[in-house]
């Protein structure tokens, strides 16, 4: 599979493509015709997310600097915000039950002495590691949806080099080249 295109300003910076004048300005129309000129709104509910309302406002600093804050991403970053909230619940919520998990086995011998039979004891801690293990592959579920996301949206290394234009080659003169003893 090939790489994706390249957009118009990185190709118009780096001022060398194969691409005639005609296919460059209708590159140039058709990129400017997906941007709205509205700018992005944060939803009610990302708004009401603490979490999630400062990922909103971390981004927003970030994208309008690249310009790339219009009303068509939207729905995504406000999706993206949303994930990244529940993505830090679960990573919460995991740490708790291993908090829980290494207290328990603090308290294993004065538990099993005093309240509970060693069988109830190996069930409970077998049970909060599943619930561990699950809450787990949920967040690896959700990190997974964050990283689709930025992947898509320049918000990786990777997928913003691709529209990084390449160091322009400095164009030489042949006959100085032969003059100088090249």
């Amino acid at each position: 599979m090939g790489r994706p295109s390249k957009p118009y300003a990185v190709l118009a910076q780096e001022k060398k493509s194969h691409r005639t004048k005609a296919e460059m300005d209708a590159r140039k129309k058709g990129e400017a015709a997906f941007a709205t000129g509205e700018t992005l709104k944060e939803k009610p509910e990302t708004r009401q997310n603490l979490t999630a309302h400062k990922e909103f406002l971390r981004l927003k600093k970030i994208l309008m600097s690249i310009n790339k804050w219009d009303a068509i991403y939207e729905n995504v970053i406000n999706r993206y915000c949303l994930l990244y909230a529940e993505c830090f619940e679960f990573e919460g919520k995991r740490e708790q039950f291993f908090r829980d998990l290494c207290s328990l086995d603090e308290e294993k011998e004065e538990l099993i002495d005093n309240r509970m039979s060693v069988s109830a004891f190996y069930k409970l801690k077998n049970q909060m590691q599943k619930n561990i293990i699950d809450l787990d592959k949920q967040v690896q579920a959700k990190r997974k949806m964050l990283m689709d996301i930025e992947k898509e949206n320049i918000m990786t290394i990777a997928s913003a080099l691709r529209n990084v234009p390449k160091k322009e080659e400095t164009p030489t003169n042949p006959l100085l080249e032969v003059l100088i003893g090249g």
